[in-house]
């Protein structure tokens, strides 16, 4: 049986490759193409995480985020008219990845035994970096730059995972809460147009 950390690591992949395969198509990309990018997409953020841990990464192990790539490529494919047509899907379902992929990523540094700084950061990688090469790949500004709450939401949501695995809750709670948190911190961010002050080049 797969662990709850799986679980979110293949639901994390799966809505981070609807996010990429939608802005592919948005641009007009062919299947090829736009299974690249929400490839990229989706491993983006672990494989960088998994370099600077020293393991490897779990794409080249096991073929499951190959075969979860497919199925949103599938998905889109089938139901696109209808995803295409609606302005928020890729703002949900990019969010729900940074979310999930926030809470692998801090959950994987903590079973290693990382202190806790190394984890939050390791978490804000795994969540904000496949987003930052999907958008470069299609030749857009990365969120993660603009005054957008993205990266920050990552490291909101990593810092009350740590909190939560140091007060001692159980696992699956931390994971909860740390991911709600990201998820929450973005949502609430664009709906009331908060965002970090704007650094001025003034001479």
């Amino acid at each position: 049986m797969p662990t709850f950390v799986q679980i979110l690591d293949f639901i994390g992949t799966f809505a981070f490759a609807i996010s990429g395969i939608r802005l592919a198509s948005a641009k007009k990309f062919d299947w090829f193409g736009a299974y690249v990018v929400g490839f990229v997409t989706a491993i983006g953020g672990g494989t960088i995480r998994d370099l600077l841990l020293d393991v490897t990464p779990g794409w080249m192990t096991d073929p499951i985020y190959l075969i979860c790539t497919g199925l949103a490529l599938l998905w889109v494919i089938l139901f696109g008219k209808y995803l295409i047509h609606l302005n928020n899907t890729f703002f949900i379902f990019d969010s729900i990845g940074l979310a999930l992929f926030t809470v692998v990523g801090v959950n994987k540094s903590i079973s290693m035994d990382y202190p806790f700084w190394v984890a939050i950061i390791m978490g804000s990688i795994t969540g904000a970096a496949g987003g930052v090469i999907r958008d470069v790949l299609i030749n857009e500004i990365p969120l993660i730059f603009r005054k957008e709450i993205y990266a920050m939401a990552c490291v909101v949501g990593g810092a009350i995972y740590w909190l939560c695995h140091f007060l001692g809750l159980e696992s699956f709670l931390c994971q909860i809460i740390g991911g709600s948190s990201v998820f929450l911190a973005r949502i609430l961010s664009v709906k009331y147009r908060i965002c970090l002050p704007i650094l001025s080049g003034h001479e």
